[in-house]
């Protein structure tokens, strides 16, 4: 089965300058010595399974993700595309990385010949609409570049892109009807009654609006399309043919056009977007398309793919390590999206159109699940970009009255739990990347906190709710969040503790000492959900009973007192207080006996209705969700640091592989990547507004991280391999390292980290908390070594 195919050298279009893209360049090797790491992705990885990836093509953070749309409905069509499917419907210019729930889709174009039909077949009956079949031995995927060919209409289809444009190259079969499909009702996960209209504006160009109200609640895609032959044009209101040179309608208009034929029946097409109006997507088509050749804008768009890539560099590992970790690189630099047009205009949380004076303004901000690695990975790879979005975030604070918790598209959606801008924005403070507005940012971190009954006003009703959920009022009123009153209570009540930590911690740093106190009492609220007799955080109703009936393997999807998750997963969620944490459950050895148990429980999820993003399971720890992504790492506050090391090697090389059902959940807009990406090189970071990283287990032989101050980073491990997983020693420039852990600090000065790596744990190194005190004494269960045996179990020693 072919997955993806590495170009041939004869492939490759000819090289060519471009002083747009070269501007951007911040790493500083020689490009003509450096490896090609765009050969090292697949981008099919996580399009099959539940990642929700697409294929298609794409710039770093781009506006447009031009990508292929084999169906629209259904939890695995969320990225447009799966890989199980054998028929494509055509190619829109929006797409979500690797989201539970689908959007966007928009402004579908589809080449056709023969027999024109507006509406679309579907995949059980291509033959009745517009729909072909494919085979994946003809397709091709590399960053920035998609090729595929459409055998029921013998077309040959090529995609690549500029941050704001998409470019279609079609090549026609010899004496066929040059023609293309336009439909502006195709939606991802289908709203009902989109708004759209549809422009001629000549024999080359055409225009269109689409306006749809589903996960984003007010969504517009402007479009302005240039083609390279003249074209006859007929126009279409919900599949009824209309007259005149303009249509609009409230459920899908639709465009047929019919180019002129030519000997070598190529059609090129280049369609600006924009969220803003006509103009803008006019004026980002003649920015950045124009006169632009098809060829040209593709190795532009691999340059700065391979910029991007490049600004990690391993050696060692297995072939397929390698494309896993820089597609995992792909991967987050796919979101948030790029939302203002070329002259600084977007569209705002108040759905009127400011202008930028701060730079690039973004969208998509999927915060519950990215301010745990993602977010961490760009300050130490792209500060700078984080400070951008960290503006972008302070923006929709400024126009909206409230931090978005899951921006879409300029909308407050809601989606999820937590105040996580509030991390984001702190981990950026605390490790000296503060290029935005600290006053603003402060007074929206402390208002994300507070409940405030029927804000923000232009937020839908919906949204509005999620945003102040009665969790809030209850937890300032109450001191703890009733089970009885609120739903997925303990979840929200664990993640309000961590959040309000990074607020005591940024008020600390500001001198904010009154509210420091407030926020810290807060943090250590967690302790109220701590059942000491069933050893788990639980529901307690409004009269502080336990909630019952108790069963830690349970689950109803969004409907009980976990998010997403059982209390086995969630109990361990208080990063910024382990040590707390060990003590609620009565010390060290009782912390890793449960902790060990956790690992090697028997991985049935209870429930009729159980949560589908419970997945990628050891034991009961699910990978495939974010609330245990930090788990693993909880070993090394304890004194068994190789425990860490083991599980982290378990999870590298079982549950992510070089293959579309690649990923164990979904990819989330780069987190299930940022964790591989952070775990590959070494480390983790478990607490995000502690700058501090957790070592974990080096998949590779060297990792060198080009920063962007000129400084270089390296992790050196010797006596690298499968079986050598357990660190030996580590040292820091030279100097030994007693505990497993370092500073954001160490980092970003540059350095060198050598580590010796060991085919046993040793147990009297790494042992040190992280203030470099005497090692724990006495050692846990488990140190027999070998697999448990049972289910699936961790590996541990």
């Amino acid at each position: 089965m072919a997955i993806f195919h590495a170009p041939h050298l004869s492939q490759l279009p000819k090289l060519q300058t471009f002083l747009s893209i070269a501007s951007l360049l911040l790493v500083s090797c020689n490009a003509s010595e450096a490896e090609d790491y765009t050969k090292l992705v697949n981008p099919f990885i996580g399009t099959g399974g539940h990642g929700h990836t697409f294929p298609g093509a794409t710039t770093p953070y781009g506006m447009v993700q031009l990508s292929p749309d084999t169906r629209t409905l259904g939890w695995d069509a969320c990225g447009g595309y799966h890989y199980s499917d054998s028929s494509i419907l055509g190619f829109s210019h929006t797409h979500l990385s690797g989201t539970g729930i689908g959007d966007l889709g928009d402004v579908l174009f589809m080449p056709v010949t023969g027999k024109v039909h507006v509406t679309p077949g579907t995949p059980e009956d291509p033959d009745s609409g517009y729909r072909s079949r494919f085979r994946h031995e003809s397709e091709y995927a590399e960053p920035g570049f998609y090729r595929v060919h459409l055998d029921d209409y013998d077309i040959d289809v090529e995609l690549t892109a500029t941050p704001r444009v998409g470019f279609h190259r079609y090549t026609y079969p010899k004496g066929s009807s040059h023609q293309l499909v336009i439909d502006l009702a195709h939606t991802i996960h289908g709203h009902q009654n989109p708004r759209t209209e549809i422009k001629v504006i000549g024999d080359r160009e055409i225009a269109g609006l689409k306006c749809t109200k589903g996960w984003a609640q007010n969504h517009l895609v402007y479009f302005h399309a240039k083609f390279s032959r003249p074209f006859k044009c007929k126009l279409y209101r919900n599949a009824a043919e209309q007259e005149g040179a303009e249509v609009t309608g409230s459920n899908g208009t639709q465009a047929v056009l019919t180019f002129d034929e030519d000997d070598q029946g190529v059609v090129l097409a280049q369609v600006g977007i924009s969220a803003v109006d006509y103009e803008g997507a006019r004026r980002n088509l003649e920015a950045e398309g124009s006169d632009t050749q098809f060829d040209t804008v593709r190795q532009q768009a691999h340059q700065a793919w391979q910029q991007q890539l490049g600004r990690i560099e391993v050696r060692g590992g297995s072939e397929d390590d390698r494309t896993i970790f820089y597609t995992a690189m792909y991967h987050t630099a796919i979101s948030p999206n790029l939302y203002s047009d070329c002259d600084g205009r977007y569209r705002g949380m108040d759905q009127q159109i400011h202008q930028s004076e701060e730079g690039p303004v973004y969208t998509v901000f999927s915060l519950w699940d990215t301010f745990r690695a993602f977010h961490p990975l760009l300050t130490i790879t792209d500060p700078d970009r984080n400070e951008a979005f960290i503006r972008t975030l302070l923006c929709h604070y400024e126009q909206g009255g409230s931090l978005p918790k899951w921006e879409l598209a300029g909308n407050y959606t809601g989606t999820m739990i937590g105040y996580h801008s509030v991390s984001v924005i702190t981990d950026a403070y605390q490790k000296g990347c503060r290029d935005f507005d600290v006053d603003k940012a402060y007074q929206a971190v402390i208002d994300s906190s507070n409940y405030h009954e029927g804000e923000p006003q232009i937020a839908s009703l919906a949204a509005r709710e999620k945003l102040n959920p009665k969790g809030k009022q209850y937890n300032d009123q109450l001191g703890f969040i009733p089970c009885d009153l609120e739903n997925e209570s303990v979840s929200k009540a664990l993640e309000f503790a961590y959040n309000d930590w990074c607020i005591a911690q940024f008020a600390k740093s500001l001198g904010k000492d009154a509210d420091a106190k407030k926020y810290e009492e807060r943090a250590g609220r967690y302790r109220e959900y701590y059942d000491a007799k069933t050893g788990f955080m639980r529901g307690r109703n409004a009269d502080r009973s336990w909630k019952t009936p108790f069963n830690p393997k349970f689950s109803e999807h969004r409907k009980d007192d976990y998010t997403e998750g059982n209390a086995w997963q969630w109990t361990w969620f208080v990063p910024h207080d382990v040590d707390g944490l060990v003590d609620l459950m009565g010390g060290r050895d009782k912390f890793i006996a449960k902790l060990d148990q956790l690992f090697n429980e028997d991985p049935t999820i209870e429930g009729e209705n159980s949560s589908m993003d419970i997945s990628g399971l050891i034991g009961q720890y699910a990978h495939g969700n974010e609330p245990s992504h930090h788990v693993t790492h909880l070993y090394n506050y304890v004194g068994q640091p190789w425990k860490t090391q083991a599980l982290v090697d378990q999870v590298l090389h079982t549950l992510y592989h070089n293959d579309p059902d690649g990923l164990s959940g979904n990819e989330d807009c780069g987190q299930m990547s940022a964790w591989y990406i952070l775990n590959a090189i070494g480390f983790y970071s478990v607490c995000p507004g502690d700058p501090t990283y957790s070592l974990a287990r080096p998949l590779f032989d060297e990792v060198t991280i080009h920063l962007p101050n000129g400084k270089h980073f390296t992790l050196r491990s010797e006596s690298n391999s499968r079986e050598n997983r357990y660190i030996q020693s580590a040292a820091l420039n030279g100097k030994e390292l007693r505990s497993p852990f370092f500073t954001h600090n160490d980092l970003v000065s540059g350095g060198v980290l050598e580590i010796q790596m060991g085919s046993r744990p040793v147990k009297d190194k790494l042992v040190s908390d992280r203030d470099s005190s005497a090692a724990p004494a006495g050692e846990a269960s488990m140190e027999s070594g070998g697999e448990i045996q049972g289910g699936t179990a961790a590996v541990l020693p």
